[in-house]
């Protein structure tokens, strides 16, 4: 089995090395790493140059956003599985793309969704985030597992297409409600920690960030076709802040 991997970078020198280690130590070696470099002005260049004896492809031009880098590295990969390994993100350990083919080849399923881990600038864990409450219905009130823990069959974006330009923070939002929710994809919780990530990024920075996700959620779900509430996507934060107290 053969797992394509996908890192997107835009002048990322700062912390591309570490993600690059990351794949580079991996146990399995069935591994197609692809590379889609949005024309950095930095150093970014010279670490992939460097690095070219891990990445199978890579590509540097202008693109149209992150998604639209995803998109290019989707239309690179020949992998049985895809999955995205963003350039400020490391895999949790060694072993993970070994538990990940095992996992599906003994899995019958079209996708894996796992755990990820979140840390700060300092390096210290802050957050768990894992997907083993989660299920589609979940989306329509604004619930998403964790795009990196999740581990795609290849031909499921021939069937279904892959990230829609329209969105700003939320064509993965989009993407999962199409596949799991719209099209009900057969997949299955792997309980796998899959990857550290920096928090912060593009869907998870203050409140204006907040209005633009909630907006894009409801486009999202309107899109697909599927029912929801629009108070209950809006009230989605004051849920996870429920759900964390009765954890406790």
């Amino acid at each position: 089995m053969k797992i394509s991997i996908i890192t997107v970078c835009y002048n990322s020198a700062k912390s591309i090395e570490k993600t690059f280690k990351s794949v580079q130590c991996q146990t399995y070696k069935n591994i197609e790493y692809i590379v889609v470099d949005g024309g950095s002005s930095d150093t970014t260049l010279d670490i992939i140059e460097n690095n070219k004896d891990i990445i199978s492809k890579h590509i540097s031009e202008p693109d149209k956003g992150l998604y639209d880098a995803m998109n290019k590295g989707i239309q690179l990969a020949t992998g049985d599985i895809v999955g995205i390994l963003n350039s400020d993100d490391i895999f949790t350990d060694k072993n993970v793309l070994q538990n990940i083919a095992k996992f599906h080849l003994q899995n019958n399923v079209d996708a894996s969704v796992g755990n990820i881990i979140q840390f700060n600038e300092e390096g210290k864990t802050v957050r768990k985030y894992s997907a083993k409450n989660w299920n589609p219905e979940k989306l329509k009130i604004g619930f998403m597992p964790a795009h990196p823990a999740i581990f795609f069959k290849r031909t499921l974006f021939d069937k279904f297409g892959v990230y829609h330009l329209d969105f700003t923070i939320g064509a993965d939002y989009e993407l999962i409600t199409r596949f799991f929710l719209k099209n009900k994809i057969p997949w299955k919780f792997s309980n796998i920690t899959t990857t550290s990530m920096l928090i912060g990024g593009l869907s998870s920075s203050g409140v204006s960030s907040y209005q633009l996700i909630s907006k894009e959620i409801k486009k999202a779900l309107s899109r697909n076709n599927i029912k929801f509430s629009y108070l209950k996507v809006q009230l989605r934060g004051f849920w996870k802040v429920i759900g964390f107290l009765n954890k406790k």
